[in-house]
Parts: C-alpha cells; structure tokens; sequence
C-alpha cells in the first residue's frame, strides 16, 4: 500500500467520490453556493445514515460502525 501508482490506495475513497459525482453532481446545477453545500451537506448525511450498501451486508456505514464497535472486542466503546 501506498506506493505510487497503486490503484488499491484509495479505493474506497475513490467509490466514494465516483458514486457521489454519478448520484449528485452529474446533471445538477445549483443556484449558488449556499444551496451546493446544503445539498452536498444533505447527501453525505444520507449516504452515511440511510444508503444501504451491499459491502457491508446491506447495512448503513452508521448503522455498520454502531454494531461494529458494541460487538468487537479489538474496539473500545
């Protein structure tokens, strides 16, 4: 890891930015800036607690990390 040119550094980061640019940004215009970062703001909160995905068993990255963190014991609570 962390070499360059390795396409595994930032792969999460980069599905991420690639679902967010494909879901979001492509297509939309925003009045202003006022309005890109409250839809911007809105989305994050929505990928983060609501959006289900499919590499952590369907679960919402929130909902994944609560369960994670109560039921591991290598991660304090």
């Amino acid at each position: 890891m962390s070499r360059r040119g390795n396409c595994y550094d930032n792969a999460h980061a980069e599905s991420f930015w690639s679902r967010f640019k494909a879901e979001l940004v492509n297509g939309s215009r925003f009045p202003g800036l006022a309005e890109a970062n409250f839809e911007i703001s809105n989305h994050i909160a929505y990928y983060n607690a609501e959006r289900r995905h499919s590499s952590l068993g369907y679960q919402s990255p929130n909902y994944f990390e609560t369960q994670f963190k109560t039921t591991s014991q290598l991660c304090p609570a």
